[in-house]
């Protein structure tokens, strides 16, 4: 019996860090990995940038450009998914503990899922569909300390998910 709570306690505390990530506290760098023609421009936090923008989100990605499909960034942002999202997200519609990715860039827009994906905590303050997801999946997504770099990283790996090349 001992063995058996020692165990479900391993594993209740491995599922608890395994959605932390490593919080960054710096701001947030603006080069990336992977040299590609698919890049992220970003304007400097001027007034409207804190405005919600059910299209935009909240955050610093106003204008991402997706013209061209990178997959050595989508096979990056594999990884990333791997390591800091597979935990709560399957690559399907299945909810896993969070709702599945298949589907998501045909519903939000770049600039709203880099956003949300690299700082969430604003986002579902204010926007009463994530409150909706909240109440349906019952756990608050956590901000995986993501850099510019990884959201954009990981934007690639969903596209790829929904059928881009």
């Amino acid at each position: 019996m001992y063995t058996l709570k020692t165990m479900a306690l391993s594993v209740l505390t491995l599922a608890l860090f395994s959605c932390g990530g490593d919080k960054k506290t710096d701001s947030i760098p603006t080069a990336t990995t992977t040299e590609t023609t698919a890049t992220t421009t970003e304007a400097p936090a001027a007034s409207g940038t804190n405005e919600y923008d059910p299209k935009r989100g909240l955050g610093p990605h106003e204008n991402v450009d997706v013209s061209k499909f990178d997959p050595a960034m989508a096979a990056a942002g594999k990884k990333i998914a791997e390591v800091k999202c597979t935990s709560c997200h399957k690559p399907t519609e299945e909810k896993l503990v969070g709702p599945g990715w298949k589907g998501v860039t045909q519903r939000q827009t770049p600039e709203w899922i880099m956003n949300f994906i690299s700082n969430p905590d604003p986002m579902i303050d204010v926007d009463p569909e994530l409150q909706k997801q909240l109440e349906l999946c019952l756990v608050r997504m956590p901000n995986q300390g993501l850099a510019d770099n990884e959201a954009r990283e990981l934007l690639e790996y969903m596209r790829e998910i929904d059928g881009a090349k």
